[in-house]
């Protein structure tokens, strides 16, 4: 969590305050509380999920490639990057490195 200051006229305070002690609430979870619904509230319907683009790599043809870079190293014989074989299981269902 992160703190932020907020500036609100003093009425306002007041009603928050009194608002708080009646839901016997701390001020700050009413605050956030409502600035969620207000940010949701006005959020566009046609909205990405925030996750959207997370594992953007450039690459155009990763749908049409995903056996092969599911099962070899993605990054071929690159310097710096370990040798970690894939796990898989064999027939007797025991792990066995697979490279």
């Amino acid at each position: 969590m992160k703190r932020t200051t907020i500036f609100v006229p003093e009425a306002l305070e007041r009603d928050l305050q009194l608002y708080a002690r009646r839901e016997r609430r701390p001020v700050a979870s009413i605050v956030r509380e409502a600035l969620a619904e207000y940010v949701v509230s006005r959020r566009p319907s046609a909205a990405l999920p925030s996750f959207t683009g997370i594992g953007q790599s450039g690459r155009k043809d990763v749908a049409t490639r995903h056996e092969d870079l599911l099962w070899t190293r993605p990054h071929g014989d690159e310097p710096g990057v370990p040798d970690v074989p894939i796990r898989t299981r064999n027939r007797t269902g025991s792990r066995k490195p697979r490279r």
